[in-house]
């Protein structure tokens, strides 16, 4: 997990309004450090790791929302207190968040040798069926429950795919099937997405490596995150 990089931490008098509360696992770490880097005021930053945040995460609670892990909640607390909110549901700046875009966990080989015909292979149309989208979805049931309710209380919400890096425990067909998926649930649900694919891919479909974490093989670096903040500028936040 990535240190939340909050820019809203130094006296009021010497600090611009926060533009935005990011919210997220690890990937939101490029972002948050590009937004420092750039002196682009928000709150937030990661608060946990991309597994934490698909099912059982967090509790709706009078307008705001509870995470179920201690020190999730307490980094949301106060990344609130920075930005003089009671709870989500008194945010006055839109929410960007990574929340449930973690598709390497979702595209874990083992898990889908079940829907594998005998050649290893899936059946014709499987990946762009009901049967894989309502798998996905139900992974990933709190992500998209988590976006739903702060579409609900009136927030602006922008979800930030993640990079295109698979790891050797993962098959890229279902990743990139999967992401498509929340995509599509998170559209349906007023979400706004932040798909950089076509800009950060080579030929292979896969992330650039002048934009990949030297020393992980799952990570966007800094200059992924500029052009994740570049995008969210472009939009207006």
């Amino acid at each position: 997990m990535t240190t939340p990089y909050s820019t809203t931490t130094t006296p009021a008098s010497t600090t611009p309004p926060a533009r935005f509360l990011l919210l997220g696992d690890s990937h939101a770490g490029p972002i948050g450090r590009a937004a420092k880097e750039a002196g682009i005021a928000f709150s937030g930053g990661p608060i946990g790791a991309g597994r934490d945040f698909n099912a059982d995460f967090f509790d709706v609670r009078e307008g705001d929302v509870v995470f179920r892990k201690p020190q999730a909640d307490a980094y949301y607390r106060g990344f609130l207190t920075e930005l003089d909110a009671a709870g989500l549901d008194r945010l006055t700046v839109p929410l960007v968040a990574t929340f449930g875009f973690s598709a390497h966990f979702i595209a874990t080989t083992q898990n889908w040798h079940i829907y594998r015909t005998r050649d290893g292979g899936f059946p014709p149309g499987f990946l762009t069926g009901s049967l894989f989208d309502a798998v996905v979805r139900a992974t990933v049931r709190d992500a998209l429950a988590f976006y739903a309710h702060a579409r609900a209380v009136g927030l602006r919400v922008l979800a930030v795919m993640g990079p295109q890096r698979v790891p050797s425990f993962s098959d890229p067909v279902v990743f990139r099937a999967a992401q498509d998926v929340v995509r599509g649930a998170l559209a349906e649900a007023g979400v706004e997405i932040v798909d950089l694919r076509s800009r950060v891919t080579g030929e292979d479909g896969f992330q650039r490596p002048e934009l990949c974490e030297s020393n992980d093989v799952i990570h966007g670096n800094l200059a992924f995150g500029r052009m994740i903040l570049t995008e969210l500028l472009d939009r207006g936040l």
